[in-house]
């Protein structure tokens, strides 16, 4: 969780809180301590994706292209080009877990659209993205 904490831009530290004169010794950079230096900090509604993995609705499975997207520098949205299978009934708005052909956890995302839709138009190019890089939140593993 401090991890996670850290990439969406969040300073941890953990430190002996029933130790006297912890914050005194924090304020004045003596403490001995674990930190996670915070990684820029993330839009809002990335924040609240990051927690959501109890609350997602369908499953999204991509190929290798797709996942290699989604891990690039450049900010990408998921679209049903690089979709391979949609598991679960959602609407527009749900929320939902990308996981690539090894079944391993990608990220979370914000439907745009119905699975009847996604279904649809699975494979297809020049789709609507199924998910939009601003509601789109990548797991880093590093």
């Amino acid at each position: 969780m401090a991890k996670k904490s850290a990439n969406l831009g969040i300073q941890v530290i953990i430190a002996n809180g029933k130790k006297d004169g912890v914050l005194d010794e924090f304020a004045s950079q003596k403490l001995r301590c674990t930190w996670f230096e915070p990684k820029k900090a993330k839009q809002g509604v990335k924040k609240w994706l990051a927690h959501g993995t109890e609350y997602y609705k369908g499953e999204l499975i991509v190929n290798e292209g797709a996942k290699n997207s989604l891990h690039s520098e450049v900010i990408r949205s998921l679209l049903p080009i690089g979709i391979t299978h949609v598991i679960g009934e959602f609407s527009k708005g749900d929320i939902l877990v990308i996981k690539d052909e090894k079944g391993e956890k990608l990220g979370l995302g914000r439907a745009e659209y119905s699975s009847k839709l996604a279904l649809e138009r699975i494979g297809q190019k020049n789709q609507k993205a199924l998910i939009h890089y601003d509601y789109l939140y990548i797991f880093d593993y590093d």
